[in-house]
């Protein structure tokens, strides 16, 4: 059975079983500060399980693309030594919020399993929480499994939490025994042994609980249902393969890297691990550049550079040594493209981007990883199987190897990294550079379940009015003061309110808060900020400046319109930039980010080059030219299949739903976007390009006004220009700030040949007070003014006209004393600047050294500067003898 069938199979089973089909989510969690990556089917969900939003729907099911490679659910140093690790995986799962649970959840799997995919009965088995009776039991009846197939293990095989904070609950694992030929061959061997005869095929999820901070339990609203099979393995066990590796999934892959290489897989274990290791990352690669995460050093962008930088130092294992990856990227989308049509489209992007990251390491990197190799070589012959800690650390202080890639190393190396002793060695950089780090993250401190409790099990949400009203009547339906719940607030109190519906727009998608006022009975309420911690939930952060206002209370909403409208001005311009930045520099432009403000914007976009200046005014071209088009702004209500085949432009890390929003300007720009529009492109009246830079590796920014704010701004660099036109009394500043920097140039060159003695008579002068020594010409001058440039300009022009002979030349300049030493070429043997120069440093109070021919020192200590200079005689004499 084909990879594609299975999980067309799979989806298909639970639509019949009363399932919404609902696409996977992005590898990138939607404001999940818990997570890097998606790394199950239900973190998506996660909001309904916790009853933070509702769920459109009872029973789901997906095939979900996942990511574990950095955080708690980790696989990426275990990838390439088994069968069975990936880093990037699909999982299938299907979920119940609140509708069924463990007993339709048992007989929906085993009729799968057992039915439609004619998995043997005789080879299952299963295992339960230890305290979960209840499932064992139900397995019993339901499928007549006898209790010797039934394991009951603890909290760490049978406890099933997504991180350190959220839903959990116990498990019940569906497991295969592939046979007595497969895994450890002991007697003794059964369901919970380390190797592969039992295979975890199946985790049903009873979500009951969810865990806080402190590590407490507490029972979710309803009780619900979460499962996941890797479609990895259910394919590996249908196609009868002992390994993921060699199922329909990765062939083509790997195909392509023994092409590459011309190492088939299968000739040697080691070469096996690495083409393994290829095959796995180059899928996550792939899906990670895709949706426009970049190489960088923190965060996402370092788990995606160090999966990169593990692959490629594979690659040169299998003697691959000029960037090779990237081509493996058309095996990806060949194999996967139809049922993610994203990596096709980001395809050459993604192979560009790679490409370079493989360049740069290749570049930078080589001599620490070959220092590394070069210790575990060492390690090897002494027959010593530990890698020091105290190494690691040296390689990552002075080499800047980093940690990670060390263990990566030493792991396939079969070696065991000391990581008490590494750590031990970074407390002791902490503290004696007594740096501090610290971590805050942001989160709503209002659910649903929170406002549901004081609204007595009413539905807790906000309409929201505010596309096409700017005023709106409205009742508060909550009221939040210090973070609990509150009955009112009265006159110089701050809080929270929350209205069933608004005309204040909550920041999301890039776009701020409004602001305004709430009216009521004489009351005056400032709204300084308005949130959407969750979907049709908005948040208002108030003021109240007179009077007070009550829950349940009738009161009028006035959104500040001059804001509004300057903000929307923003918005639709950055729509207009990101199209316009496409065509100057092409489809691999992706939004980064954004933010949309009534003063400016700010668009992050990934991008390999800074932007030139003709392409920077050219951005600003196009734009200004839609804008004067005055092109309608025009925004439909769509499902999110019709959009996406419309061409509209969608944002990986956001969620959308069944339906969304399309502005579309016409025949230029079209994007699903939740916020607020100007009607037409000529109401932005003018945009300016403030400025481009870099803001990560990968990744430029550009800051920009529009409106009265982009006026203000040219109007002021006008009368600046005035200004500068008055003091220069010139009609054209430019070409009078030209000829001054050149006449500025020329004397400052003057200026330096009478500083340095280029003119006869100072050379003349520090001529006449040489003395010799052994044949040989001594100059010791002492000039100040000069800086260290000057002062080595000086010792440069002596040297030139005595030919032969040992110069010291000082300068004080700023209470810092500089020495220079020059040694003509034909005295080099006799002689050594660097020597001399540490000597006369040394008696100065300072230091310096250098080269046999040149050097250079220097002191604080100004008056023990004569003194010193006056012993170089008796240094020179000293080398001599010596």
């Amino acid at each position: 059975m084909k990879s594609s069938e299975i999980r067309t199979a799979f989806l298909e089973y639970f639509k019949l079983k009363g399932h919404s089909i609902v696409p996977g989510a992005p590898l990138i969690p939607r404001h999940d500060p818990t997570l890097l990556f998606v790394n199950a089917g239900m973190v998506q969900f996660k909001t309904f399980f916790l009853g933070e939003e509702r769920s459109p729907y009872l029973r789901a099911v997906s095939c979900q693309k996942c990511m574990r490679a950095g955080g708690k659910h980790s696989d990426l140093e275990n990838v390439g030594h088994t069968a069975r690790h990936h880093t990037f995986f699909e999982m299938l799962g299907n979920f119940s919020f609140g509708d069924y649970f463990k007993k339709d959840a048992i007989l929906f799997a085993w009729e799968l399993l057992t039915d439609w995919f004619k998995l043997p009965k005789e080879r299952l088995y299963v295992s339960v929480y230890e305290e979960d009776d209840e499932a064992a039991k139900l397995w019993s009846e339901l499928t007549g499994l006898p209790d010797e197939r039934i394991a009951k293990l603890g909290p760490k095989d049978n406890f099933w939490q997504m991180g350190d904070t959220g839903p959990c609950g116990p498990c019940s694992e569906i497991i295969i025994d592939q046979g007595t030929h497969i895994g450890c061959g002991r007697p003794d061997c059964s369901v919970g042994c380390e190797c592969d005869r039992f295979l975890e095929l199946w985790n049903l999820v009873f979500m009951q609980f969810n865990r806080d901070e402190k590590g407490n339990l507490t029972p979710l609203p309803k009780p619900s249902i979460d499962t996941g099979m890797g479609i990895e393995r259910i394919s590996a066990i249908l196609q009868g393969k002992t390994t993921n590796f060699v199922t329909d999934l990765f062939q083509p892959i790997i195909k392509n890297i023994s092409t590459l290489s011309g190492v088939k897989f299968g000739s040697s274990q080691e070469t096996d691990v690495s083409i393994r290791v290829i095959a796995d990352h180059i899928r996550a690669i792939t899906f990670l550049l895709s949706e426009g995460v970049v190489p960088s050093n923190e965060g996402r962008g370092y788990v995606l550079r160090r999966i990169i930088r593990r692959a490629s130092r594979h690659a040169r294992i299998l003697n691959m040594h000029d960037p090779s990856l990237y081509t493996l990227v058309d095996s990806v989308t060949n194999s996967m493209g139809d049922v993610y049509p994203e990596i096709v489209r980001e395809k050459e992007r993604t192979k560009k981007l790679l490409n370079m990251e493989e360049e740069q390491f290749m570049r930078i990197d080589e001599i620490g990883m070959n220092l590394t190799a070069e210790e575990i070589s060492k390690l090897k012959e002494k027959s010593e199987n530990i890698f020091p800690g105290e190494v690691a650390f040296r390689l990552y202080d002075s080499r800047g190897v980093h940690p990670d890639s060390i263990k990566d190393m030493v792991i396939d190396a079969g070696l065991r990294f000391d990581e008490e002793g590494f750590q031990r060695e970074m407390e002791l950089q902490r503290q004696r550079s007594r740096r501090t780090q610290t971590d805050s993250t942001e989160g709503a401190d209002i659910t649903l379940p929170m406002l549901e409790g004081q609204a007595s099990g009413h539905t807790v949400e906000t309409e929201f009015l505010g596309y096409d009203n700017l005023k709106a009547e409205a009742v508060i339906t909550a009221i939040v003061k210090n973070g609990h719940l509150a009955d009112e607030l009265i006159e110089g109190e701050e809080g929270k309110v929350i209205l069933d519906r608004t005309p204040f727009y909550g920041e999301s998608g890039g776009q701020i808060g409004d602001t305004g006022t709430i009216e009521s009975n004489g009351s005056h309420i400032k709204v300084l900020d308005t949130k959407k911690p969750v979907l049709h939930l908005y948040v208002h952060y108030v003021k109240i400046e007179k009077g007070k206002i009550k829950k349940g209370e009738k009161v009028t909403c006035i959104v500040d319109g001059e804001r509004r409208r300057a903000i929307m001005r923003n918005h639709t311009a950055t729509h207009l930039l990101h199209r316009a930045l496409s065509i100057v520099l092409g489809d691999h432009i992706k939004q980064s980010g954004s933010v949309v403000s009534p003063e400016r914007l700010r668009f992050d976009f990934t991008h390999f080059n800074a932007m030139q200046d003709e392409e920077i005014n050219r951005t600003e071209d196009l734009v200004n030219e839609k804008i004067l088009e005055d092109l309608p702004v025009r925004t439909d209500i769509m499902k999110i299949d019709e959009a996406m085949k419309t061409g509209a432009v969608a944002l990986f890390n956001e969620k959308y739903g069944e339906t969304v929003r399309v502005v579309n300007v016409e025949d230029f720009s079209k994007e699903l976007c939740g916020g607020t529009h100007c009607k037409a492109t000529g109401e932005i009246g003018l945009f300016v390009i403030l400025s481009e830079g870099s803001v990560a590796s990968g990744i430029r920014r550009i800051e920009a006004l529009t409106g009265k704010y982009a006026f203000e701004y040219l109007k002021q660099k006008k009368m600046e220009i005035d200004e500068i036109k008055v003091v220069l009394k010139t009609d054209i500043p430019l070409e009078k700030v030209e000829k001054l920097l050149n006449d500025m140039k020329s004397l400052e060159k003057e200026i330096q040949k009478l500083k340095t003695g280029t003119t006869r008579d100072m050379i003349s002068e520090a001529l006449q007070e040489a003395r010799e020594h052994d044949g040989v010409k001594i100059v010791k001058i002492r000039k100040d003014g000069l800086n260290l440039e000057e002062l080595r300009l000086f010792a440069d022009n002596i040297r030139d006209r005595i030919k032969s002979g040992v110069i010291v030349v000082s300068s004080v300049i700023d209470s810092q004393a500089s020495i220079v030493c020059m040694v003509t070429k034909d005295l080099k043997g006799r002689y050594h600047a660097g020597e001399i120069v540490t000597s006369i440093s040394i008696i100065a109070g300072g230091k310096g050294g250098g080269k046999p021919e040149m050097a250079q020192g220097g002191t604080r200590n100004i008056e023990k500067l004569d003194e010193a200079l006056e012993s170089v005689y008796d240094i020179i004499k000293k080398q001599v003898q010596s």
